[in-house]
């Protein structure tokens, strides 16, 4: 039987929209069954046959959170160490992002060069270095300790990015606030950071995400409960005896939703900063 070309377009569409549909839910269930469990008491979570949708609804594994001191630090906890290494990676990004697109200075190349090897180091190999040397800076348990480990790894990825649209602006840019009087520093922040903001944005949400959701460094470089973040938080919840499955599946929607927000209300600086960096125009 032979199909007229509409028809094969047809077929390739509804071919292509099955299989986002199938990726869609199988991307998606998880999430959703996090979130449903969430509303579960921790008793009905381990009934047989699993039930996705509860008929007993409750809020009960979210009060539990939001009224626990202990455990709303792990949220505060985060959100400083998460919006300070942001803050602190796209200063120094900026900065040197400039300086690399518009000087040429000595050592320019090697430190390139440092710059990308820095991004193939295997963060587990610094584990022990970066504990032996929070220890002897008597940061250990500190939030500088975890702001000065989280930026030596998004510092590197925040500067390729910045420089890579710093270069796709034009250098008349900068000629023309000299023309006018202006310095090198009023050219960066009064011209370049405002045309900048999509690049800016998207640095800025992959530095916020990798904090927030890092596990490894948060739990070796701190000890009390009052430094935790919400990652060791969650793993906290599974005691010897017991696992606390629907705080931990509440603590893990309660952790996705500073993500969520930004991705929904800066989705389109986002995709727009990851794709003007990867072209010279």
């Amino acid at each position: 039987m032979n199909l007229t070309k509409q028809q094969r377009r047809l077929a390739a569409k509804a071919g292509v929209i099955l299989a986002l549909i199938v990726g869609g839910v199988y991307a998606g269930f998880p999430v959703f069954w996090m979130a449903a469990s969430s509303f579960k008491s921790n008793s009905e979570i381990f009934a047989y046959p699993p039930k996705i949708i509860t008929k007993n609804f409750s809020f009960g594994a979210y009060s539990t959170i939001l009224t626990d001191p202990v455990k709303v630090r792990f949220f505060t906890n985060s959100y400083v160490v998460s919006l300070s290494v942001c803050f602190l990676t796209l200063l120094v990004a900026i900065l040197a992002a400039y300086a690399f697109s518009r000087f040429e200075f000595r050592f320019k190349k090697i430190i390139n060069v440092i710059i990308v090897s820095v991004q193939a180091v295997p963060p587990i190999t610094l584990l022990i270095p970066f504990f032996g040397l929070m220890v002897a800076l008597h940061l250990y348990n500190t939030y500088a300790a975890l702001i000065l480990t989280y930026m030596v790894f998004t510092l590197p990825y925040a500067i390729i990015m910045m420089t890579g649209y710093f270069n796709t602006l034009p250098k008349e840019l900068d000629e023309a606030v000299k023309l006018d009087g202006g310095s090198s520093l009023t050219a960066l922040w009064r011209v370049l950071v405002p045309i900048s903001v999509p690049g800016i944005v998207s640095v800025g949400i992959y530095t916020f995400m990798l904090s927030w959701n890092e596990y490894l460094f948060a739990l070796t470089l701190t000890r009390t409960d009052d430094m935790r973040t919400v990652p060791i938080g969650i793993q906290l919840l599974m005691g010897q005896h017991s696992y606390m499955w629907n705080e931990m599946m509440a603590m893990s929607i309660l952790g996705s939703v500073p993500v969520l927000l930004l991705f929904l209300f800066f989705q389109r600086y986002f995709i727009g900063g990851l794709t003007a960096g990867s072209v010279k125009g």
